[in-house]
């Protein structure tokens, strides 16, 4: 019976979560899909060692699809992307149906007021990392251009063009862009 617990426990380290709160049933079950990963391919075994993620969200996109965007960590987001296809399809298996989208966790500091000493580095401003999670959303594929389209009314209109030959990789992920 005491037995029971200790695969829990392992499976709870694929999840970190600020503040030490509770895990949600969403990121408990990435987690224990992660844990089964590392268990049962070998290839992905030594990868997903030492990885583990902040936060899972699903987010209803359009009719009856849905889309789960996973937190990981900024500081090891570069061992995510060496398995980033492998993991997204494994992960997309499992969770039938939805599209699986991994995004570094970043901060936005606010500007400093005014006579302060203390000098904002460009990683934390608010453009930067709104930048940085548009490329992490789109990322097996790569950026080629931007076109930003300012209406009269105020409103703008954001235009990303995707790189040619990632299409087949990104084109049934489009509506979750």
């Amino acid at each position: 019976m005491g037995g029971c617990g200790a695969p829990r426990t392992r499976m709870r380290k694929k999840i970190h979560k600020e503040n030490d709160d509770e895990p949600s049933e969403l990121e408990e079950s990435v987690a224990r899909t992660l844990f089964d990963l590392e268990n049962t391919k070998q290839e992905l075994k030594s990868d997903l060692k030492d990885l583990f993620i902040n936060s899972a969200v699903q987010i209803d996109i359009s009719g009856n699809r849905k889309s789960i965007v996973i937190h990981v960590p900024y500081r090891i987001r570069k061992a995510f992307r060496k398995i980033h296809v492998r993991l997204v399809r494994e992960l997309e298996k499992k969770f039938s149906g939805k599209d699986v989208i991994i995004i570094a966790s970043r901060r936005i500091v606010r500007p400093p007021k005014k006579g302060s000493a203390v000098v904002r580095p460009r990683s934390r401003t608010l453009t930067v990392v709104h930048d940085a999670i548009l490329e992490d959303l789109v990322y097996p594929a790569e950026i080629v251009g931007k076109r930003v389209r300012y209406r009269l009314d105020g409103s703008k209109i954001v235009k990303i063009f995707l790189d040619p030959k990632e299409r087949y990789n990104t084109e049934y992920k489009l509506e979750a862009f």
